[in-house]
């Protein structure tokens, strides 16, 4: 009798604080949600998730799901822990956690959401046909290894190890591999900068910078 006096009161807390946990997630999600300029419409379609559902998760009508919650997490690029709120531990170092998208593997080198976010991205040689989009925000590339084509407005550049390029994200761009060999990049972008891509087609007139040891090269040189 001993024994089951102890399990009972011992669970009594941890319910507690499972609940706690669960009442605030819906506050959370529409707090990372609006902080990433990101309408219920948008997310909805990146998550498979209907737009009822998502509101009465952040209304608190709906309980979440460990499946529900891990998808949104993944269009966000945030950890779990942060739309659960589990306590920081402390440690400074970030828990990557790969992301496959678009024939290239991205490392969230950030981890909270809202301010300039990093990534690195691994980009495999598949990454080669230009495929120019456009959203708010301003973008910096860094190119740790190979070489970066970058596509922007009417512009076609090669950034070789080392050299960097900044840029309006309202502009149409594109950046991938050469067709020859993957390429690593460091890539910093701001709130703005995380909305959903559209697709848009270059148009003439508009200048690209880039910066490094040396001048990026137009593709074919």
């Amino acid at each position: 009798m001993a024994h089951d006096h102890h399990a009972s009161a011992s669970d009594g807390p941890a319910a507690t604080d499972t609940a706690d946990v669960l009442a605030g997630v819906g506050a959370r999600l529409k707090r990372i949600r609006r902080q990433r300029d990101c309408t219920l419409a948008s997310l909805s379609q990146a998550t498979g998730i209907s737009v009822s559902t998502l509101s009465r998760l952040e209304s608190g009508g709906r309980k979440p799901t460990l499946e529900l919650l891990l998808s949104i997490a993944h269009a966000h690029q945030v950890p779990l822990d942060e739309l659960v709120g589990a306590p920081a531990v402390g440690d400074p170092r970030v828990r990557l956690r790969p992301i496959q998208r678009f024939d290239a593997t991205v490392l969230p080198l950030s981890q909270h959401p809202g301010g300039v976010q990093a990534f690195k991205m691994i980009i495999n040689a598949t990454r080669s046909t230009p495929e120019p989009r456009t959203h708010e925000g301003y973008e910096w590339l860094y190119v740790l290894g190979g070489k970066l084509r970058l596509v922007l407005a009417d512009h076609d550049l090669i950034l070789k190890t080392g050299e960097a390029a900044e840029f309006d994200t309202r502009l149409p761009h594109w950046f991938g591999s050469t067709g020859q060999a993957p390429v690593e990049v460091l890539s910093l972008f701001g709130p703005q900068g995380e909305r959903m891509h559209v697709r848009a087609r270059p148009t003439g007139g508009q200048r690209a910078e880039a910066t490094g040891g040396q001048r990026a090269q137009p593709a074919g040189e």
